[in-house]
């Protein structure tokens, strides 16, 4: 079966048909390299990371090109306020970059270009540009007649008519239109330039992609992403540039993912919900954080939370502890003792990848990728319970597969990449030490409600375990004593 995929510019699934067999190249727009990295940049990088490492899993071999963005108006603008170079600030914000991308355990792409590194590429396109008179200096910049290419709009289903000029483009009266859009910006006093056949300057934000995006990936390649809000202006503009530059189409699909929201409003600085990455991993584990962001379709909008959060971080902690209690059975069991498992069961935990593959296979459905796993998990604790003290062979066989084939799957989530116990003993610590308790002071209070229990004090006994409970602290009795844990 093939992999569908939603494309963004028919608004429908279309197979994925790569146009080198066996070899998918996809071109992902980065970030603009002048702030700390939001949430927003963390679902756009794990969206992607999943769709990457998924691709590799069905066997493909995949080109990953994903640009940062190093010189433009927001990085002239932080460079001035913080008075240093456009270039030590965005070099450090791409050096914060990848030490955000490495906590939450994205894969490297294959390649990362910088845009003043590709100056000549995109010097050479507008000249392309120029010569087919789709472009026209003016004042030293060069601007891009929309209206000469007939297929504008096309990706964002948008009339020419209602449009308005494109992000990040300022205003000048002298254009031929008001659509028409940056190509090349002449320099003004004390920014940074570079040399063109149009005086010094910079190039304009769009122009940089279809550059980059051509020298790596051909004129033609398999698969542009990036969030919804760069459908309209910058991927519509980078169309209009590279196919009115070629002929050939630019990208045969366009993926594109949802909004994060913060109380069903998008996130930004000017609303005051603005979270950076590291503002979310100081409080929870990176893995919970891509099990909330996988846990929703990657095209519709994913609404932040604390309390979504800790629901994330909860469901992350019960595979981890299904895990866990699989490691301390037995390594061998009884041949000849019967199978506590039903068909029923059995079935779906053996067929438990090829769902898992049916799923992604879907527009890389990872919400119901990731329900697959979470059954299987249900079953695997079901027949965890059930076990004799000497199960039989067959059983812990079954469950044992189950277990590697769960950390297979959620491999390509990027999930479960610790040790279990491991895991389980970090979340502790971290829990008491965010409510400064000490385990020592919670065996003491365990001692003291065996006492109350042995001379059947039950009130006692209860206040000690609602205070436990007040903590947070499950307590569990069992034939070899009490066991405690925190939720």
């Amino acid at each position: 079966m093939p992999i569908l995929i939603h494309n963004t510019k028919t608004n429908r699934k279309e197979p994925l048909q790569p146009l080198e067999e066996g070899h998918v190249k996809m071109y992902v727009c980065g970030i603009t390299a002048y702030d700390y990295c939001h949430i927003g940049h963390a679902r756009s990088a794990l969206v992607f990371d999943l769709i990457y490492r998924y691709l590799r899993y069905r066997g493909y071999r995949v080109t990953f090109v994903r640009n940062f963005t190093d010189i433009d108006d927001k990085i002239i603008k932080r460079a001035r306020e913080q008075q240093t170079t456009c270039e030590e600030l965005s070099q450090r914000f791409i050096r914060l970059f990848h030490e955000d991308m490495a906590a939450l355990g994205t894969a490297p792409p294959t390649l990362e270009p910088l845009a003043t590194e590709h100056l000549p590429e995109m010097i050479d396109l507008i000249g392309e540009l120029i010569a087919k008179g789709l472009a026209y200096p003016l004042d030293g910049d060069v601007y891009f007649r929309v209206r000469n290419f007939t297929d504008y709009g096309a990706l964002s289903g948008r009339a020419l008519e209602d449009m308005q000029a494109g992000a990040r483009v300022s205003v000048n009266e002298k254009k031929e239109d008001p659509m028409d859009f940056a190509l090349w910006k002449g320099s003004k006093p004390g920014e940074p330039a570079w040399g063109s056949p149009w005086g010094p300057g910079r190039p304009g934000w769009h122009i940089e992609c279809s550059a980059m995006g051509r020298k790596y990936l051909g004129d033609t390649f398999d698969i542009h992403g990036g969030g919804k809000d760069l459908v309209f202006p910058h991927h519509e503009n980078e169309i209009a540039q590279s196919e009115g530059a070629t002929d050939k189409p630019f990208a045969k699909l366009w993926i594109h993912h949802g909004f994060v929201t913060i109380k069903d409003e998008k996130m930004s600085k000017s609303l005051g919900n603005f979270l950076t990455i590291r503002d979310v991993l100081s409080r929870y584990p990176a893995e919970a954080l891509r099990l909330l962001v996988f846990s929703t379709h990657y095209r519709n909008p994913l609404d932040y939370s604390e309390a979504a959060m800790a629901d994330a971080e909860a469901g992350l902690t019960r595979l981890y502890a299904a895990l866990a209690a699989l490691a301390d059975l037995p390594t061998a069991g009884d041949p000849q003792a019967p199978s506590v498992v039903n068909a029923k069961d059995r079935d779906k935990l053996a067929q438990l990848a090829t769902a898992f593959t049916q799923a992604m296979d879907i527009d890389f459905n990872s919400a119901l990728a990731l329900g697959r796993i979470f059954d299987a998990v249900k079953i695997i604790n079901k027949i965890h319970q059930a076990l004799p003290a000497a199960p039989a062979t067959a059983d812990l066989d079954l469950l044992q597969n189950a277990a590697a084939t769960i950390r297979e799957l959620t491999g390509i989530l990027g999930l479960l990449r610790e040790e279990p116990q491991q895991y389980l003993q970090r979340r502790r610590q971290r829990k008491l030490a965010a409510l400064g308790i000490e385990p020592a002071e919670i065996e003491t209070l365990l001692q003291q409600r065996l006492t109350a229990r042995q001379t059947k004090n039950w009130a006692e006994a209860d206040r000690v375990r609602d205070r436990l409970l007040a903590w947070g602290i499950a307590i569990k009795d069992g034939p070899q004593g009490t066991v405690w844990d925190i939720q």
